[in-house]
């Protein structure tokens, strides 16, 4: 049913990605993950069959350096994987895309020399999983304010109380990177860390009963004092937008992952559309649909937008891995990719439901669930309202006042 799993890769023009994608996510692997991602869907449960396979194919330490014990990979590498994986199973590559964050977030600050950073790279190698604790209710300031209370000890621990919604992997995250303000305030209020499962302090609402997106299992969690000692706290930064390299390793891992998902998910939705186009026949002439003229326009029009697609995020991704400086445009760029992915996402899945008949309406058939799947990108930061806010003040400047 349309192109398999070589063909997909083989859109990628770097030989290097396509080895080192294939050799860990193999077609049989990826298989498997397609085949399980309706029931989980239909059981409202996490994906714990995918999550393991993954942890054994060393995926969850792709880019952990090889002498740290990973892949070694770089981030060109892990989007081809999170876009190739999100084809499979849309749900599963955007659970395990929160773990790759704080990796990658994680990498990019220690290259920088911030040796804090190094224990989530040696933890990841040692197959721990972080979760990502930053969304609160409410909260539009995202990374640079916090409605959670934190409050630091004399041994230099921190204990935090608050709500952190939109927790992907609750159900076997080892690893909870959070952040909140220090109710003592102070020039650095935001303080980040990394709770451990183990610790007191916290519970998981079992509360993910949605639309889409249902194997990341992203429960509500309550922090009612949970206490991260001080060797986990990372990082202090003032509660303010701020060009801090951990503000931009978070910013660009997490938009630039993001944007890999729904890119995969637009690749499948475009695979099913040609697949159904060409097996079904229209009554009035005999032929295939595949030949008429209005259905290979959409087609060729959705095909249009995934190869601009394509090349942003190419291109984004790699300025990342390689350091460019686009100063002030950074962020510009990072918004307008993530915004970019999920539109044309959505698209691009409205597009294969057009062209693909009423049989793809039922709720059990694949093109249904990814339309419910991609819903879900318009709650991800940084939304449609915020991304527009940062492109206006690029170009108009920050509003008075």
């Amino acid at each position: 049913m349309g192109p398999d799993h070589r063909d997909l890769l083989a859109e990628n023009p770097d030989p290097r990605v396509r080895e080192l994608v294939s050799h860990v996510l193999t077609p049989e692997l990826l298989d498997r993950v397609r085949s399980r991602a309706p029931a989980y869907d239909e059981r409202n449960e996490f994906c714990h069959e995918d999550l393991a396979e993954l942890i054994e194919a060393g995926y969850l330490r792709a880019l952990v350096p090889e002498e740290l014990g990973g892949l070694g990979w770089d981030l060109p590498d892990l989007v081809a994987g999170q876009r190739l994986l999100a084809a499979h199973a849309p749900a599963t590559a955007l659970a395990v895309n929160m773990h790759h964050v704080w990796v990658s977030a994680a990498r990019q600050m220690v290259a920088r020399g911030h040796s804090e950073f190094r224990q989530v790279l040696e933890e990841a190698a040692a197959e721990e999983i972080f979760a990502f604790g930053i969304s609160e209710p409410g909260n539009d300031a995202v990374l640079f304010d916090s409605g959670t209370e934190a409050r630091v000890a004399e041994d230099g621990s921190v204990s935090f109380t608050g709500i952190k919604i939109f927790t992907t992997l609750a159900p076997v995250w080892t690893r909870l990177g959070l952040f909140g303000r220090d109710v003592d305030g102070g020039e650095t209020p935001l303080i980040f860390g990394f709770l451990e499962r183990e610790a007191d302090g916290w519970r998981s609402l079992d509360d993910w009963d949605t639309l889409g997106m249902r194997a990341t299992q992203s429960h509500t969690t309550v922090l009612e004092g949970a206490r991260v000692p001080a060797g986990r706290i990372v990082r202090r930064l003032p509660a303010a937008p701020n060009r801090d390299p951990l503000v931009f390793a978070i910013f660009s891992s997490f938009l630039g992952l993001l944007a890999a998902v729904y890119t995969g998910i637009g690749d499948r939705a475009l695979e099913l559309a040609v697949a159904h186009a060409g097996s079904r026949t229209a009554r009035t002439t005999g032929q295939p649909l595949s030949t008429d003229p209005d259905i290979r326009y959409r087609l060729a029009e959705a095909r249009l937008h995934q190869l601009v697609l394509d090349a942003q995020l190419r291109g984004v991704i790699e300025d990342i891995e390689t350091g460019a400086d686009h100063g002030e445009l950074w962020f510009p760029r990072l918004v307008t990719l993530r915004t970019s992915a999920t539109r044309t996402a959505r698209d691009v899945v409205d597009t294969a439901l057009q062209v693909s008949g009423g049989g793809q309406y039922r709720r059990l058939s694949e093109l249904s669930r990814l339309y419910r799947d991609v819903l879900a990108g318009v709650h991800h930061p940084s939304d449609d309202e915020s991304a527009h806010r940062t492109l206006a003040t690029s170009l108009l400047g920050p509003l008075e006042g």
